[in-house]
């Protein structure tokens, strides 16, 4: 006789209908979030491989690692219209930062200089106000960021009022901002000899760039162990707590004006106006730059960066300005179904080593999570119920504020590679947020950047579409798909029944949620679903019925089952 795994059951819970077909009703809270890197995801268009002078070519995947290496727009949207990314049952597509990013390297390992730095990734900011051209055009953003919208994909982008980008060699040259006594090619190559620390200690006496009024400088007396006066990697450091007004950097105008008409094609219509010097503070250009992006394209979200870096009162002011723009493009936009949208703007936040925990300053200023840095990255199925529970808690707990989760992302490759079908598991199936990281799904392999002293570049290698583990591929899918169409496995209440078993519900839905079940066991059901009833297995597809509280399926795939009634 087959031992019976009895349940600790909650008497009341029964009779509720299954949903298979894409969720309807949108949450944040348990949104399926798919974060890529642009320039790695699909190359679309090798037209705009090239670019303001940069070198994408080093002569190996090793000094290549931080080069641009061509994804753009059009490759997504390639991806997008074969329904890549609706297949996944994903929500959100979190793209990195836009923005048109420094035109120069930066030293890469720091000190060490043993490969070129460059802004591939989007954390570089240079130009806010205009698209960087190796990732394509503004109209072919539009039409990418549309068609998104029309499969009922949420769209976010970076946010970071912290800092710009680095200042470059590069820029310098074309910019007129610095006397580097190099010429245009000179300064575009890459030179181990070159020491960023050197450059950038004369900035004092450089020309039309970030003055004190907008960021912090070597003879002021700032106090490095404040997080919010302290630079961060050598980076520039703006003056967020300043109220003073001051003009837009001459190197930004001298820019402008060389561009003239040429760069109309990549420049954000909505930006334009605020290229006029106003009496405004360096947060006043930076919210109104950043939030235009919003009103001119309907983006529906941000991940700010370095947020304790930041006063939480400026995090307020451009959620605000964000909600503002976010309802201007939709009533500007009837045509387009997410004009019809009623959320909110989103924020989520990197706060070093947050994890899943309230911060109710931060949630008044606009923001409903902070990346949850400790997801348990293993796939270890023997403990992963309570990690839910505690995570299904922190749901239940705050209205506005749950877990935004992930295996692997920009700066972390921590998951277990080996055992991404269980981590998978572990993920998809957890409350709140679940947020995949662009080739988590197929496989994608670290690049040779991994022998570099800054090994962190290998975890955002190229998308190989030509090698991917369909396995994989396959169980992403459909627990995506799963999560998707059964919005409560994402925000509803759980009861622990037992170390492999629990149940998510809410006022109209529940699912029993087992991992490691054995093909053949029975499990007893009673006080959850009523004799007769008759119950799907979401992962396999079988359907059974409860006889004397009992179901059983003969086999379940991958070391789930996920029941509820057909």
């Amino acid at each position: 006789m087959r031992k019976l795994y009895m349940l600790f059951i909650l008497p009341l819970l029964a009779h509720f209908h299954a949903v298979y077909s894409r969720a309807s009703e949108f949450d944040w809270g348990n949104a399926t979030v798919y974060f890529v890197i642009t320039d790695r995801f699909c190359n679309g268009d090798s037209a705009n491989d090239v670019n303001y002078g940069r070198i994408v070519d080093y002569g190996s995947e090793q000094l290549n690692a931080a080069t641009f290496h061509g994804g753009d727009f059009k490759g997504m949207l390639q991806k997008a219209k074969e329904d890549y990314f609706t297949d996944l049952g994903i929500d959100v597509v979190w793209m990195t930062d836009v923005y048109e990013q420094i035109h120069g390297w930066m030293s890469g390992s720091g000190s060490v200089n043993d490969f070129p730095h460059y802004g591939y990734h989007g954390y570089y900011p240079l130009d806010y106000t205009q698209i960087d051209k190796n990732y394509g055009t503004v109209e072919e953003f539009r039409e990418l960021v549309d068609t998104l919208h029309s499969q009922g994909i949420r769209v976010m982008l970076g946010a970071n009022l912290n800092d710009p980008g680095y200042p470059t060699l590069l820029d310098a040259v074309q910019n007129g901002f610095a006397d580097t006594g190099l010429t245009e090619a000179e300064a575009a190559r890459h030179s181990r000899d070159w020491s960023y620390d050197d450059f950038y200690a004369g900035r004092l006496d450089w020309n039309g760039w970030y003055d004190r009024g907008w960021i912090r400088m070597p003879d002021e007396d700032w106090d490095e162990s404040n997080l919010l006066e302290a630079t961060l990697f050598g980076l520039p450091d703006f003056k967020d707590e300043s109220d003073s007004p001051v003009a837009i950097p001459d190197f930004f105008h001298r820019k402008w004006d060389r561009e003239g008409s040429t760069n109309d094609a990549w420049v954000n219509p909505s930006a334009r106006k605020y290229r006029k010097d106003r009496k405004w503070s360096p947060m006043q250009y930076l919210i109104a730059w950043i939030s235009s992006w919003v009103e001119e394209f309907g983006i529906d979200g941000f991940r700010c960066d370095i947020v304790e870096n930041v006063h939480t009162y400026r995090w307020k002011e451009l959620n605000l300005a964000c909600n503002e723009a976010l309802a201007k493009w939709r009533s500007a936009h009837p045509e387009s179904s997410a004009s019809k949208w009623t959320d909110k703007f989103y924020m989520t936040g990197d706060f070093d080593n947050a994890s899943i925990d309230y911060k109710p300053e931060y949630a008044a200023a606009g923001f409903s999570s902070m990346v949850n840095f400790f997801f348990p990255k293993y796939g270890d199925l023997d403990n992963i119920v309570y990690t839910w529970q505690a995570y299904a808690d922190s749901v239940a707990a705050h209205a506005d504020w749950h877990p935004f989760s992930y295996l692997n992302n920009s700066y972390h490759r921590d998951a277990d590679m080996s055992n991404m079908i269980d981590c998978a598991t572990t993920l998809l199936l957890s409350p709140g947020v679940a947020q995949v990281f662009y080739g988590d799904e197929t496989g994608r392999e670290l690049s040779d950047a991994r022998f570099n002293v800054d090994s962190d570049q290998a975890f955002r290698s190229d998308m190989d579409w030509n090698k991917i583990d369909c396995a994989q591929l396959k169980h992403f899918q459909r627990l995506g798909t799963i999560r998707n169409s059964n919005p409560v496995i994402g925000s509803g209440r759980q009861k622990t029944l037992d170390v492999h078993t629990c149940i998510r519900y809410n006022d109209n839905d529940t699912i029993l949620i087992r991992v490691l079940p054995v093909d053949g066991e029975p499990i007893i059901v009673k006080g959850i679903f009523d004799d007769g009833v008759e119950l799907v297995e979401l992962y396999t597809g079988q359907i059974a019925t409860v006889v004397n509280g009992i179901i059983t399926f003969p086999h379940y795939a991958n070391k789930i089952a996920l029941i509820r009634p057909r």
